[in-house]
């Protein structure tokens, strides 16, 4: 991916807003902390404050630098605590998040929402008008925002590119809301409906409203039937710590409270460990992309039971832990599954951080 790839991130640095740098604060201090927006000063915190087991660390750097990581994070209470970089990557490299750019989407359909753009339980049919699918009117109207959100339109999982959108491809197979399968095209409309909901259009908005008042950089690129959003390590991180205090960035709520609730709690019982578009831990089952099986356990069952995580395919990652006020970031190749939910390096990462964290 990254050969392919590797003019167009140079392009994405130049035109992608703030990038930030290297330039760090060291501090003790256990209050939440938000860097500056347009900035390149970043706090850091040492894992020695923290008597975390540092011994471990040049393990956990080779382990990452073997699954094919670029960057790696973590943070403590929004400050940086560990931050490694591989194959030329830095602080400014941007990379794709693949499927954990869901998320941002989801956060900006809960704006959208709060701002009387749009209704969770109006019609996709609304927004995308009449024959967006080959279903019946009836079946095809059925289909709301919340159901793209959560993964259970009930369209046929069995046509040959699950990605496409185009009419003949969204066909009927289960009645909306009764059956959840990770069906990309429904997600990849979702963005359609906003950009038709919102008067100055998707991208605008999502600039306006969600990335320039966090600081983060990167854009949003089409490929076929998907787009894909690009940004450094850091601008992850940015959207982690608004999502560890609950949508609230240095005092202003951008999202509000209820929304957010409902987004990283389970969305529907079908499948409990999933939100809208967020994989949550310490349920007691799960399903996966691809699959219509149901699994008993939790999601990822090394790490803490209130994870919430944005995934992504080659094991992009955004873990947030709020009982211990962690962020976690990985981008980079295939780490060893190269589906787009969790995997079994998910487990075996947690299980190396708990090493570092002494659990």
């Amino acid at each position: 991916m990254k050969p392919f790839f590797s003019i167009l991130l140079l392009l994405l640095v130049f035109f992608s807003g703030c990038s930030q740098a290297d330039e760090t604060t060291e501090t003790t201090s256990t209050a939440p902390y938000f860097p500056p927006v347009n900035s390149e000063v970043w706090e850091t915190i040492s894992p020695e404050s923290l008597n975390w087991n540092t011994a471990f660390l040049p393990e956990l750097k080779n382990y990452l630098d073997e699954k094919h990581t670029d960057a790696f994070i973590i943070l403590k209470n929004g400050r940086i605590v560990v931050e490694y970089y591989f194959n030329g990557f830095t602080s400014a490299t941007p990379h794709a998040w693949n499927s954990a750019g869901k998320t941002l989407t989801a956060f900006s359909t809960g704006m959208a929402q709060q701002d009387g753009y749009l209704d969770l339980d109006d019609s996709t049919t609304k927004y995308l008008g009449p024959s967006w699918t080959v279903m019946t009117p009836e079946q095809e109207a059925a289909i709301t925002i919340r159901h793209q959100l959560t993964m259970t339109s009930g369209g046929d999982y069995n046509v040959p590119d699950t990605a496409c959108t185009d009419p003949e491809c969204l066909q009927y197979l289960n009645e909306a809301g009764s059956f959840w399968f990770y069906h990309n095209a429904f997600y990849s409309l979702l963005q359609p409906v906003l950009d038709a909901a919102i008067p100055e259009g998707f991208d605008t908005y999502f600039e306006e409203k969600l990335k320039n008042p966090i600081g983060m950089s990167g854009a949003w690129l089409q490929f076929g039937y998907q787009r894909v959003f690009f940004s450094n390590a850091r601008s992850m991180a940015r959207f982690g710590i608004l999502n560890l205090n609950r949508g609230k960035w240095d005092g202003t709520q951008l999202l509000n409270e209820n929304y957010f609730q409902a987004m990283t709690n389970t969305s529907q019982q079908l499948n409990k460990s999933y939100g809208y578009l967020w994989w949550l831990n310490g349920k007691e089952s799960f399903r996966l992309p691809q699959s219509t099986l149901e699994f008993q356990g939790k999601l990822i069952p090394n790490a803490p039971d209130d994870l919430i995580a944005a995934l992504g395919k080659n094991d992009q990652k955004l873990y947030i832990v709020p009982s211990q006020n962690l962020i976690v970031i990985r981008m980079g190749d295939d780490a060893g599954n190269s589906l787009p939910g969790p995997s079994g390096f998910d487990n075996e990462l947690w299980g190396k951080l708990g090493e570092l964290f002494n659990y």
